[in-house]
């Protein structure tokens, strides 16, 4: 899987290494921009000024990737789509369940209803020796 497609797809399966490194590389690029954005810009506290809409600009891209992100761990602990609207929508349960389940538990070993591991475990072994010894 591509990093595009692990960051704005929606299928496949995502590990928990890679769903915090994108979380915590997404939240540092979002940071940076804003900082940035008030060094140029300033802090008049005006209703609309640049910071303002630029952060919320960065809102929509935000939501898409989380979404993505949330819906590929799910993926990966053989739950459907569903679950990443009550871990996001259910407030304190769901939002506590929803970090725990998707940031700390491990993923299906082998191959599930959503694709193969992203840890490689549980492959086809037929098919590989298979191929080996062809």
């Amino acid at each position: 899987m591509t990093l595009t497609h692990k960051i704005f797809g929606f299928s496949g399966r995502l590990r928990r290494r890679d769903y915090w490194l994108i979380n915590i590389g997404m939240s540092g690029v979002i940071f940076i921009l804003i900082l940035i954005s008030f060094a140029v810009f300033g802090d008049n506290e005006q209703t609309f000024g640049p910071t303002t809409v630029l952060q919320y600009a960065l809102y929509i891209p935000q939501i898409w990737i989380g979404i993505a992100l949330a819906l590929k761990r799910c993926h990966d602990r053989n739950k459907g789509g569903g679950w990443v609207a009550f871990f996001w929508l259910v407030p304190v349960v769901g939002w506590i369940w929803g970090g725990i389940e998707l940031g700390f538990l491990d993923g299906t070993p082998g191959p599930n209803n959503y694709g193969k591991s992203p840890k490689g475990i549980g492959g086809d072994t037929d098919s590989e020796l298979a191929r080996v010894f062809a």
